[in-house]
């Protein structure tokens, strides 16, 4: 069941600030789900064509988008996708010179930066979809 919360007379009525506020979240998790997505999509990918592009679209979009969470538990899930993408893309910069000495190096360095990517993020998604905060450490 559904309730109009716009209805001044519904028992769930809220006032425009709440409703604005509510709507202003909404968007907010929209977009941090999108960006999860097209973070853990890149990472499955990392040497692939699209995989280091949309890294940096993510990242782009995710600092651009932070301070519109700020305040809010969605915050600090920007914080954690800003943070797992920078690490990530300079593990796989230093781990670029074992591409050249033989194939194997190079190749299980990777295999295990994106699993360790890909952890991060599915992390983030589960805490995301249960409501809670990233727990950062300063």
């Amino acid at each position: 069941m559904t309730y109009d919360f716009n209805r001044p007379d519904s028992p769930y009525a809220v006032d425009t600030v709440d409703l604005a506020k509510l709507n202003t979240l909404n968007t907010v998790g929209t977009i941090s789900y999108v960006l999860h997505l097209i973070v853990a999509v890149s990472a499955l990918i990392p040497g692939g064509q699209f995989g280091p592009v949309l890294l940096i679209a993510a990242l782009v979009l995710d600092m651009v988008k932070k301070d519109s969470a700020c305040g809010t538990w969605h915050h600090s899930h920007f914080q954690w996708r800003i943070r797992t993408v920078i690490i990530a893309a300079v593990l796989y910069l230093v781990t670029v010179p074992l591409w050249f000495l033989l194939l194997f190096p190079g190749w299980l360095a990777w295999i295990c930066i994106s699993v360790w990517f890909l952890y991060r993020i599915v992390t983030g998604f589960m805490r995301m979809n249960k409501g809670l905060a990233m727990e950062i450490s300063s």
